[in-house]
């Protein structure tokens, strides 16, 4: 992990890594039930599209010209009764 909860004026970024070959920017969406959708389901593309601007403010912060750059999700679902659901979603966007 190279960060964790980076902010900047625009926002924040819930998790950033690598996997060796690229950098890769994790949105972490928890919820309790389902009732207004799943976790994932929660990433709207305006979200989408926030997460990016921030990872070009990060980029630049941490002077790094060019790299490729993969957006996942975690998707964490803990309802009130049951076991908990985690859910990886690799170039989710």
């Amino acid at each position: 992990m190279l960060s964790r909860n980076w902010r900047c004026r625009d926002g924040e970024l819930d998790v950033v890594a690598t996997d060796a070959h690229r950098l890769v920017v994790c949105e972490v969406k928890t919820r309790s039930g389902t009732t207004f959708g799943t976790p994932a389901e929660a990433v709207t593309w305006r979200k989408a599209a926030r997460i990016r601007r921030v990872t070009q403010a990060f980029l630049s912060a941490h002077h790094v010209r060019w790299c490729e750059v993969r957006f996942d999700v975690l998707a964490v679902l803990i309802p009130p009764r049951g076991p908990v659901s985690l859910r990886h979603y690799e170039a989710a966007f």
